[in-house]
């Protein structure tokens, strides 16, 4: 019997035209913010969906071009019932193993009966925070994008009276570590659009609750006002940036 061979959607330069806007962007946002000044060890949190590969691919691309060479580590929640897109443990280990990338497998004790998005994503945050200081990582990138920090905005206005959206760099002074958002000016169609070009695109959320959650319901409302006012996204984010609360900064 032939043996068909699997070829893993790996994406390195160079780049076409989109790449390079990709890679822009997030050399951009990590410029303007300072994401890895200092930063010699550097974690990635990667579910194994589309904004965390666009993300592993990116920084790998860029370490040691134009910034200082950063060594990356790669964190993965795996459970039962866990957010995020439940790829195949041996896929993501082969994409790491092909970019020289190790990685660290973390377990979710979550539940279906008690499975509700704030606790979950509490557990997740603590599980790759603990094994990402086990490496000696302070530092940790988060695959959020622009359309994610723009739905985080209306969510605390609607709820909390508060304009603050997805900042590009956090400290969290209690865990001991900074999570930065390198994908902070990249659109979640341009993410998708590159997943698709290099053939990663083909995997979504498979939590049970998600499907339903609040922040699906915010996205359809973007897109209902996006009708009247196509520039929503855009200048919701500029917003973010300009005016947004810097509230979790403090200690």
């Amino acid at each position: 019997m032939t043996k068909i061979a699997i070829t893993l959607p790996i994406a390195t330069p160079p780049w076409t035209g989109l790449g390079k806007k990709m890679e822009s962007l997030c050399r951009k946002a990590l410029y303007d913010f300072s994401l890895v000044e200092g930063v010699e060890k550097l974690g990635i949190a990667l579910s194994g969906g589309k904004d965390s590969l666009t993300l592993l691919y990116l920084l790998h691309a860029i370490s040691g071009r134009g910034f200082q060479k950063f060594s990356l580590h790669a964190f993965h929640v795996t459970g039962e019932f866990s957010c995020g897109s439940s790829i195949e443990l041996p896929f993501l280990q082969k994409v790491c193993d092909a970019l020289k990338i190790p990685l660290t497998v973390c377990y979710s004790t979550q539940k279906r009966e008690s499975l509700e998005c704030y606790s979950c994503s509490r557990e997740r945050r603590k599980l790759l925070f603990d094994a990402a200081k086990k490496e000696e990582i302070s530092t940790m990138a988060f695959g959020h994008h622009k359309d994610d920090s723009i739905q985080t905005l209306l969510m605390n206005l609607f709820h909390k009276g508060e304009f603050a959206a997805n900042l590009p760099k956090v400290p969290m002074y209690n865990y001991g570590m900074t999570i930065i958002r390198p994908l902070i000016y990249t659109s979640e169609q341009q993410i998708r659009e590159f997943a698709k070009l290099y053939g990663f695109n083909r995997v979504t959320c498979q939590c049970p609750v998600g499907q339903d959650s609040l922040r699906k319901e915010t996205e359809s409302l973007i897109q209902h006002i996006e009708e009247t006012y196509p520039n929503i996204r855009e200048n919701l984010s500029l917003a973010s940036f300009h005016y947004g609360s810097d509230k979790a900064l403090r200690k």
